[in-house]
């Protein structure tokens, strides 16, 4: 399964890519807002670091204006994945911009329905939001568990990347069931890599070690 970072901070981005985990970066526009600075300078910087899929998100609300936007942001760097939200709209964008050879990512997907008809036409992405389904009291996991049995039994090419991750359990339970990327916060990967009994065992070898090292008599 591929791990992708949920962030425009380029600090953080870099901070995590010389780990060699990090298959790509997904941002939106609250977080290029955040960073400050010309998006499209902050996305160029980001597709330099990971060389790999960067989803850059349109702001547009109609099928023209997503598309030229789509276009545009495609021209920053080979690796951006265009986000578009899924609706009527979205779906209309994505299908032109897919035909044009852009990849898509059709994100704040709630329902399989949805998944399936971004699927259908050509998205190279799709974003389901388990994290916000677990707030409302709806299961997450469930949904992303059902996307990929009907991806797999219609052979569909589209990843389901896995958003609104809020911890680990998350990004295990979606490797578990299958699916193809886990986009997460930074805080959330940093968590991947904490255990107690780790840190219990390592405190202990280097205790041991040290008192071999200990002059005897």
């Amino acid at each position: 399964m591929k791990l992708f970072v949920d962030t425009a901070n380029l600090e953080e981005i870099e901070a995590l890519a010389p780990l060699g985990i990090i298959d790509g970066v997904t941002t939106n526009p609250s977080l290029l807002a955040k960073v400050g600075g010309d998006p499209r300078v902050v996305l160029k910087r980001i597709c330099d670091v990971v060389q790999g899929p960067v989803s850059a998100e349109v702001v547009a609300t109609d099928s023209d204006g997503m598309v030229r936007e789509g276009r545009e942001l495609a021209a920053i760097d080979s690796h951006i994945v265009v986000k578009v939200p899924f609706g009527k709209a979205g779906v209309q964008a994505c299908r032109t911009l897919a035909h044009e050879g852009t990849p898509v990512n059709v994100t704040l997907i709630f329902s399989s329905a949805q998944a399936l008809l971004a699927a259908k036409v050509g998205a190279s992405f799709v974003s389901p939001f388990v994290g916000r389904l677990d707030d409302i009291g709806a299961s997450g996991m469930d949904l992303i568990a059902q996307i990929v049995e009907i991806f797999q039994n219609f052979e569909f090419s589209t990843e389901v990347l896995v958003a609104s991750i809020r911890g680990p359990i998350h990004v295990i339970e979606s490797a578990r069931i299958g699916a193809d990327v886990c986009t997460c916060p930074p805080k959330a990967i940093e968590a991947l890599f904490n255990h107690p009994l780790t840190e219990i065992g390592l405190q202990k070898f280097l205790m041991d070690w040290a008192k071999a090292q200990q002059p005897v008599g």
